[in-house]
């Protein structure tokens, strides 16, 4: 892990990097399966978000903040290399939001998979609601894993030490969830303008399982985004293979105009 505000890690070798943003909730371990065997001809970077995992709380969790806060590890790793953004659910927003060329970043590429578009009212509400509580205390380790796979959307998925590191810390003479309840209070962004903004091209996907979006509501954004078969919100936990195949689909796909 490289010291700093954000816990990062890296991998592999060669001339690009794939840089890979996990979900609200989730830490970077959502892609131990998929870094396990990779099929990237480059080198490779994760990073636990703002106020997740490892990483240290924000001031802010605005979109633009948060991508802010990623821009200059992100350009650390880099060192002038090709960067391809691979980001899940919030982390598909904030590379898209990194590919808007105003925190300093020129990605190549960025691919967004299984980002929920439409956000009403009463949803926004009570992700304030749950960003105002204080952190919930459990008794067990066991039992602060089992809420920080409901959090992070891993219920079904397998029981996987890296899959679920640095999910819960200790806390009070018990365990809770890594993240800061602060990070729920993402406030409003507008996916079709993050999408048309970006200066380069983007590619988007989703689970066929995913609860929170449909390929149908994607391809309103992205004509040619990808359904992953049999896959729910974290296809890359269920699917990994698929989601390289995505990856390393080619051609590209432009942002809609």
């Amino acid at each position: 892990m490289i010291p700093g505000a954000l816990a990062t890690f890296e991998g592999g070798r060669g001339n690009r990097l794939l840089v890979v943003l996990h979900g609200m909730g989730a830490t970077a371990g959502v892609w131990s399966r998929m870094l396990a065997e990779p099929r990237w001809d480059g080198r490779w970077l994760a990073l636990d978000l703002p106020g997740h995992g490892g990483s240290e709380p924000a001031r802010s969790y605005a979109v633009a903040d948060q991508a802010a806060l990623l821009a200059e590890p992100i350009a650390q790793a880099a060192q002038g290399l090709p960067v391809t953004l691979l980001g899940h659910s919030l982390g598909g927003v904030l590379a898209l939001a990194l590919a808007g060329g105003r925190h300093g970043l020129s990605p190549h590429r960025v691919l967004a998979l299984g980002v929920k578009a439409d956000w009403s009212d009463e949803e926004r509400a009570r992700m304030d609601v749950i960003a105002a509580r204080p952190p919930r205390v459990c008794a067990t380790r066991e039992e602060a894993l089992d809420a920080y796979r409901k959090t992070s959307g891993l219920v079904a998925a397998p029981v996987d030490p890296e899959l679920l590191a640095r999910g819960v810390r200790e806390s009070d003479g018990g365990w809770r969830l890594a993240m800061d309840n602060r990070a729920f209070q993402v406030g409003a962004f507008d996916f079709g303008a993050l999408v048309s903004d970006a200066r380069c091209p983007v590619s988007l996907a989703c689970g066929e399982r995913d609860h929170m979006i449909s390929v149908g509501r994607l391809r309103d954004f992205d004509a040619d985004a990808q359904l992953i078969t049999g896959a729910s919100h974290n296809a890359m936990v269920d699917h990994p293979h698929a989601v390289w195949n995505w990856v390393n689909r080619s051609p590209t796909i432009s942002p809609s105009a």
